[in-house]
């Protein structure tokens, strides 16, 4: 097994526990960049350890922070909360839980000026290393290592041969694939794992392809 320097040392950041700051600002920032605009409420629901040990391990200021857009280096996390309330973002936090869920796990809703929402249920795994199991209902398997494209689509028929005809057209090469439906001709979600970068351009034309309903690049975190 061969061994990176994150693995060894960990991420930069800014203290106590990468499972409980690190980790949790990626989640964050996550479900901030899929809202896609400024959001003004969060509600976060906590459960296992993370209920457990929020305030003491400074979690609920780690999602705020990632909410808000902060990277898990940036000094201003500590201030999150208030950054929160002086730019106008409500957050509510409850613990609660998650059947099945890892220990260090959380629900996010949030929601935007427009009334545009999105839920994400994620969890810290170690060493600052995330895993978001479910968007909008609907399970995914997201590290947030690699550039990945969330696609929400109708469940048809040569939707994935369109996607992957598109990037192959870019010059996009696939590092890895997961398909998730609730049934059978429904809404279903496919997140697609790629090599490199890839531009809004490349996804506005995702979007435009038939049953497609919507598509977000995710950059890695």
């Amino acid at each position: 097994m061969s061994l990176n320097v994150f693995d060894i040392l960990g991420p930069v950041m800014i203290g106590p526990s990468s499972s409980h700051t690190a980790g949790a600002v990626r989640i964050g920032l996550i479900t901030r960049e899929l809202l896609k605009n400024k959001p003004v409420r969060a509600d976060i629901l906590l459960t296992g350890s993370f209920a457990r040990t929020y305030r003491g391990h400074g979690t609920d200021k780690a999602l705020i922070a990632g909410i808000l857009g902060f990277k898990p280096d940036d000094e201003r996390i500590r201030h999150a909360p208030k950054i929160a309330r002086d730019t106008g973002l409500t957050v509510c936090i409850t613990t609660g839980e998650i059947e099945g869920a890892h220990p260090n796990t959380t629900k996010i809703m949030l929601c935007d000026a427009g009334g545009r929402k999105v839920s994400l249920i994620g969890s810290s795994v170690g060493g600052g290393n995330i895993l978001i199991s479910e968007i909008n209902g609907l399970h995914v398997h997201i590290t947030g290592e690699k550039t990945t494209l969330v696609i929400l689509h109708r469940d048809q028929p040569g939707i994935i041969a369109s996607v992957a005809g598109k990037l192959a057209e870019c010059g996009v090469n696939i590092s890895n694939f997961h398909l998730f439906r609730q049934e059978r001709g429904g809404t279903a979600v496919m997140t697609i794992g790629v090599d490199g970068n890839c531009g809004e351009e490349l996804n506005d034309q995702i979007i435009s392809l038939p049953h497609v309903l919507s598509s977000t690049v995710l950059q890695p975190i």
